[in-house]
């Protein structure tokens, strides 16, 4: 496939020297100084949203900051806590799909709506009733009161599809941020040859054939595929053992580049103001990256990959329904769900104090 790439490194961090990833940086240093703008677009959005709503929808949408449900989310077909595009008037689904939109580029959000349309292609392929395939099966939850500069959140999920938001201050912290596919490429149907995550998978292929015959014996950790991406739901990110795969170290200048080109598909799809964060960690990361690899490495062969740096972690299998079911996420090991600007923020309040 041929794709247009961005460059968003400079020459002098894409040349870094490479080290053993090292321990998590000060607080103060880790938190992302993007989200303003982005902050307060959420706040209308959320506003506006929840306004639209009547009391028995509104008890539905809302729940208080630190409820534990804030950070129970998950990427598989089940009834969830929040409120279902099912149950929304025509005029409240579009304030809701501006909340989406608030946090995604345009490109993330045509991938968002993408995998919720797929539950009808579901429905086709299972003869399903229409009530566990249902495009209107996703769920929008508030957490706590959106304000430019108070402490809420919110989290719109569903099968295949979870993207979390945490706002302190009037900064932003997006992760995690799942999408999924399934089918990954539509084989039957008027929306024949649909494929919903072309970037995440094509240019992790195209990675994998770009190393040499020596560094694909480094970078693929098992010929077998893992079943699923090894964090799962978990609520905070984290892998067992030092970084395994190849470093970017060791690779030559194009190489390298495609393994840039690869995180940019996962950066940019949330807002540009958001994208500044994550491409910041990108950054700072330099060439203390490990690629990892599982499975065969044709793009019908069931596979996973993983990028790792310090900061954040990328993961996608394709395993599933043979191989023909996408897995993908961004997490941040210490920001998911906001606990670095949180911490941050209690720390210089109880400061203060």
């Amino acid at each position: 496939m041929c794709m247009k790439r961005r460059s968003f490194l400079s020459s002098s961090a894409a040349f870094v020297g490479a080290g053993m990833l090292t321990s998590h940086d000060s607080q103060a240093d880790k938190i992302h100084p993007h989200g303003v703008h982005a902050a307060s677009l959420m706040t209308e959005c959320a506003n506006r949203f929840l306004a639209a709503l009547d009391a028995n929808q509104g008890g539905k949408a809302t729940f208080p900051f630190d409820t534990e449900e804030r950070m129970n989310w998950h990427f598989i077909p089940k009834e969830r806590k929040g409120l279902p595009l099912r149950e929304m008037t025509p005029y409240q689904k579009h304030l809701a799909s501006a909340l989406l939109a608030a946090g995604l580029s345009q490109t993330g959000y045509i991938k968002a709506v993408t995998i919720m349309s797929l539950e009808d292609v579901l429905k086709i392929i299972e003869n399903d009733s229409g009530e566990r395939r249902n495009p209107e099966k996703y769920y929008f939850s508030v957490f706590g009161t959106p304000s430019d500069s108070g402490t809420w959140g919110y989290r719109v999920e569903g099968h295949h599809l979870s993207q979390n938001y945490t706002v302190v201050n009037g900064r932003v912290i997006d992760g995690p941020s799942f999408f999924g596919a399934n089918p990954a490429e539509v084989r039957q149907g008027p929306r024949k040859g649909l494929r919903t995550l072309i970037g995440e998978d094509d240019l992790g292929i195209e990675l994998i054939h770009a190393l040499d015959e020596q560094q694909q014996k480094v970078a693929i950790l098992d010929p077998t595929a893992y079943p699923d991406i090894l964090t799962a739901a978990s609520r905070k990110a984290a892998l067992q053992g030092q970084p395994s795969g190849l470093s970017a170290s060791k690779m030559n200048t194009n190489q390298f580049d495609a393994l840039m080109a690869l995180m940019e598909e996962y950066a940019h799809n949330v807002s540009d103001e958001l994208a500044e964060g994550r491409t910041e960690q990108i950054n700072k990361a330099g060439r203390n990256i490990y690629f990892a690899w599982s499975g065969g490495i044709s793009r019908n062969d069931p596979h996973y990959y993983r990028v790792q740096t310090a900061s954040f972690l990328i993961e996608l299998d394709d395993t599933q329904d043979d191989a023909n079911h996408i897995h993908s996420v961004w997490r941040d090991f210490s920001g998911d769900f906001g606990h670095d600007l949180l911490q941050h923020h209690y720390q210089v309040s109880h400061q203060k104090k």
